[in-house]
């Protein structure tokens, strides 16, 4: 199977608001955010569908090693071979690729953090990498855009791990910061259980206005003249900030179910925000 070919199909596979964002791009950034995305679809699930923490180890440490074969190497897999391909125009430093595998590093080595501090830089390695490495495939001229896709990383992740507080503690994760569990009177049990409670919807609450505030620092930070090829990013926004709003619109029910758009809906945004971008 032809590389690029490969990635298209583990984008498509996952469902997620990021593929829809692609299909309005030209044809070699389509393929190469396409060989991004597959990458970190591919380390995230050693930490996802590997149980034994040795094996998820062994293959991370796999995946490093193959990373450093992009550039100039002899990589094997689908996803380095097609990334190989990209590098070849497009600036995508290995110190960067190596970071969002470090952040998957931190998923086999802790499931609780202290304070948003040490969550921040979770965020930073599994999101705000990848979109500065976005933003280099989509093109920018001012490197406030930089800021931008820093900023929009972390609102993604941190949307993220609102979404899937319930479904993460399933698996012994629970990404809410200590601190902020306490400051709310909130307890592990509780989430772990699927608790609702007034205390809990205010901790959430307090998550989400979080996130937004990145979003609104995100868009502060991105110029005019950016503006259209950063499109996809705006895109994912639009996406992202539409599920944010209905976990809202629901209450907060996160511990027992995961907010998620319909197909169509997904498309409806992403066409309806090209246009308007």
């Amino acid at each position: 199977m032809d590389p690029f070919e490969y990635c298209q199909q583990k984008a498509a596979a996952s469902g997620s608001s990021f593929y829809y964002s692609f299909l309005f791009l030209p044809l070699e950034k389509r393929r190469a955010i396409m060989a991004l995305y597959a990458f970190c679809r591919e380390v995230d699930d050693v930490v996802d569908e590997i149980a034994d923490l040795s094996i998820a180890q062994a293959k991370l440490e796999w995946w490093r090693k193959e990373t450093l074969q992009i550039h100039g190497g002899s990589p094997t897999h689908p996803v380095t071979l097609a990334l190989a391909q990209v590098v070849k125009t497009i600036n995508l430093p290995a110190e960067q690729l190596l970071e969002i595998i470090e952040g998957m590093q931190m998923d086999l080595q802790q499931t609780r953090y202290l304070d948003f501090k040490a969550l921040q830089l979770y965020c930073y390695r599994v999101a705000s990498v990848v979109g500065l490495l976005a933003a280099e495939i989509f093109g920018y001229s001012d490197r406030q855009t930089l800021k931008y896709a820093h900023d929009l990383g972390i609102a993604f992740q941190l949307t993220n791990i609102i979404r899937d507080v319930g479904e993460d503690a399933r698996r012994g994760r629970i990404y809410l910061p200590i601190d902020e569990l306490q400051r709310f009177n909130v307890t592990a049990r509780e989430i772990t259980d699927g608790q609702y409670s007034e205390r809990f919807t205010a901790l959430m609450e307090f998550q989400i206005g979080r996130a937004e505030q990145y979003y609104a620092q995100a868009m502060a930070h991105l110029p005019a003249a950016d503006r259209k090829s950063q499109r996809a990013g705006l895109i994912m926004a639009a996406i992202y900030r539409t599920t944010l709003d209905e976990i809202k619109r629901d209450g907060c029910k996160v511990l027992t179910q995961r907010t998620s758009l319909t197909p169509i809906r997904k498309l409806w945004i992403a066409a309806r925000t090209w246009l308007k971008s």
